[in-house]
């Protein structure tokens, strides 16, 4: 029997719905994005999350700065942006341009506007198990195995990624529902041996199909957070003859990729409520 598809696209849009309905309460919402340089993939992703903001009532924000901008520059404009009482959110589109101290940029970032949940006071958060803004992907990820009915408590996880963006989280946030967590990356000896032990398992680490089906565990859970492009078009990390072997899979596209925007979304919504008081955000 194939496995059931975790449906990104459909929760997303659920997602969304709620968010528009959180932005009319709430009133005048705004998000401002940074791109420096002329990335064709950044401007992409920019693009994508200003429309999705504007589908739901955040006016999106564009700044943009020359590649060359300097390190002061660019921190100037966002102390101006945490500054702005009119500003909800502020977010630097990543990766920067060479040159640039990314790490400084992102601890800029006034916390309570952090919506990608990059900043080390948020980062600390989630580890301490007191979560405030929490990146967007691990976010995602976790909603759909929640929608999908997946059992975390007591489950075996397993993921494959250590990235500050989304493995490291995820795993904070499996651990944070009871999971028993293993991470694997780059320097695991034998990943199926640890891959076919797995209840549940996310795979984020950015190599097509990197884990086959004989990799999965019969009856498992797999959240494919892979967006690779290649010839044959975008792939995940996980190749979808697991579909044959898992019990829940989630599909590229139309997995974890439209929860990201929709989780980045409900961030914002969660930094308005903070900046309005509404919700108390800890001090630094």
């Amino acid at each position: 029997m194939k496995a059931a598809v975790m449906d990104g696209r459909a929760l997303a849009a659920r997602i969304r719905s709620e968010v528009a309905e959180a932005a009319r309460e709430l009133g005048s919402l705004r998000l401002a994005t940074i791109l420096v340089g002329d990335d064709p993939a950044s401007q992409l992703y920019i693009s994508r999350k200003h429309d999705a903001a504007r589908e739901v009532g955040i006016e999106p924000l564009d700044h943009r700065l020359p590649a060359s901008v300097s390190q002061a520059e660019l921190l100037e404009l966002v102390s101006r942006l945490n500054a702005d009482e009119s500003i909800d959110g502020v977010l630097p589109q990543l990766p920067l341009p060479e040159g640039l101290d990314e790490p400084g940029v992102i601890a800029t970032v006034d916390p309570a506007k952090d919506v990608d949940g990059f900043h080390p006071l948020n980062a600390g958060r989630l580890y301490l198990g007191r979560p405030t803004l929490v990146p967007a992907t691990p976010r995602g990820c976790l909603a759909l195995l929640v929608e999908a009915g997946v059992q975390l408590a007591g489950a075996r996880a397993v993921v494959v990624g250590r990235s500050v963006i989304v493995g490291k989280p995820v795993a904070h946030l499996l651990l944070q529902a009871d999971a028993t967590v293993t991470v694997c990356h780059s320097r695991t000896v034998e990943l199926a041996r640890h891959t076919l032990d797995a209840d549940v398992l996310v795979v984020a680490a950015g190599i097509p199909a990197l884990v086959g089906p004989d990799m999965v565990k019969q009856g498992a859970a797999v959240v494919d957070v892979g967006q690779n492009h290649t010839a044959a078009g975008l792939v995940g990390d996980v190749d979808p003859g697991a579909a044959d072997v898992a019990a829940h899979l989630t599909p590229v596209p139309g997995g974890v990729g439209p929860m990201t925007i929709a989780m980045l979304l409900d961030n914002t919504i969660r930094a308005a409520k903070y900046r309005r008081g509404l919700l108390a955000f800890p001090p630094a």
